[in-house]
């Protein structure tokens, strides 16, 4: 038996009414996800008690790791994706471009910033910036990195995607680091302000932060060659700490116009060599819904469902030994609050040697299934269950 893994980033939501009362995952044409619910449904609750619902954490859930024992931030996760070298006394921080205007965080994306732009503004800010210890590394579009050497683990950030319209003073950084890390920021937006190369870019945000993680290997765990597929560093960088292979795809941008057709050929490649599970994760469910933007919602999840989820059920019949699908979310980003909840998630699978029968995937249609309490046990489920 394969293995296969669909992730939807941020794809459960609230009722809206606009929508009669529906979720975008109720309202949008998922007919195949209603395959996949055919088989064994319910819902997962993949960020425990306690921690933030960031896709970090809800994703190292998911993946079959506990949260509370693994966890260090979502910016260490990032700087290993980027093959950054870290020692055990640096600390990464997430920085992201971001536009902030009379005090408001107006945009958390900085208008999606395209990621060549983004390089040389943080080229500029490396030139621009002389702090002792600190060094910026671009990632892909707003999402990246800066690291402080031998700096100070501060614990009371906040994302910036869980403030938009939001004052951010309240929000600043604090604790022993504040200090350091406002300034930053405050000379940051000196430098950004007044840039020719992207100018909705006129500030960053910093927070996400860690020290260099420890995981062990998905194949001592689990016994099961994997690969990791996704746009964006923070599942690249979980990949490669845990050993999961992860393929170099054109394209790949973390929106709506990302290479949907390069993500499932690459996984269906990666298993028809002889591995064994592939964890697929597409971002643009979740980005829509940090917008705010219920149509694009739905044509994520649209597209999710057509071009990863839809061919994925195609490609089924070619394993002779049969393949097990997963589609859930990590997390609810509902569109009337623009950021992450903590509720629980509903999931899917179906194998293909069950009918391809039709039901119904969705948050309502999943509450009456199966629960598991504990997001790390269900790829145990998923892998060694019936």
């Amino acid at each position: 038996m394969k293995y296969l893994i669909l992730l939807g980033d941020g794809m459960a939501d609230w009722p809206i009414d606009e929508l009669n009362g529906k979720t975008p995952l109720e309202y949008a044409d998922t007919k195949n996800m209603d395959i996949i619910a055919s088989g064994i449904k319910g819902m997962v609750k993949t960020v425990p008690e306690g921690m933030h619902p960031g896709s970090d954490v809800a994703n190292m859930s998911v993946l079959g790791y506990d949260p509370k024992m693994y966890y260090t931030g979502r910016a260490p996760l990032e700087a290993i994706s980027q093959d950054i070298e870290m020692k055990d006394s640096d600390v990464a921080y997430r920085c992201n471009f971001v536009n902030i205007e009379n005090g408001i965080m107006k945009d958390f994306s900085a208008d999606h910033i395209p990621t060549d732009k983004a390089k040389q503004l943080i080229e500029l800010l490396n030139k621009k910036i002389n702090e002792e210890g600190i060094e910026f590394f671009a990632g892909v579009s707003y999402r990246n990195l800066m690291i402080w050497r031998d700096g100070i683990e501060d614990k009371k950030t906040t994302p910036p995607h869980d403030i938009s319209d939001k004052p951010i003073d309240d929000y600043l950084p604090n604790g022993a680091a504040k200090e350091k890390l406002r300034e930053i920021m405050r000379k940051a937006g000196e430098v950004l302000k007044d840039n020719t190369i992207h100018k909705e870019a006129n500030a960053i945000w910093l927070w996400g932060e860690g020290k260099k993680p420890s995981m062990p290997l998905f194949k001592d765990k689990f016994n099961k060659d994997g690969c990791m597929i996704s746009a964006v560093d923070l599942m690249v960088g979980l990949g490669k700490l845990t050993g999961l292979f992860v393929p170099q795809i054109e394209g790949l941008t973390g929106f709506l116009d990302t290479n949907f057709e390069g993500k499932i050929n690459a996984a269906f490649e990666f298993l028809k060599d002889g591995s064994d599970f592939v964890y697929l994760h597409v971002e643009a469910t979740d980005e829509t819904g940090h917008m705010g933007d219920v149509n694009k919602k739905i044509e994520a999840i649209e597209l999710f469902d057509k071009k990863i989820v839809g061919e994925a059920i195609k490609m089924a019949d070619e394993f002779e030994d049969g393949l097990k699908i997963a589609v859930l979310p990590d997390h609810p980003t509902p569109i009337k609050i623009k950021t992450h909840t903590d509720e629980p998630v509903p999931f899917a699978v179906w194998h293909s040697k069950m009918p391809k029968k039709s039901d119904s995937y969705n948050e309502n249609s999943c509450k009456n299934g199966v629960f598991i309490e504990k997001g790390d046990m269900f790829i145990s489920k998923m892998l060694f269950g019936d």
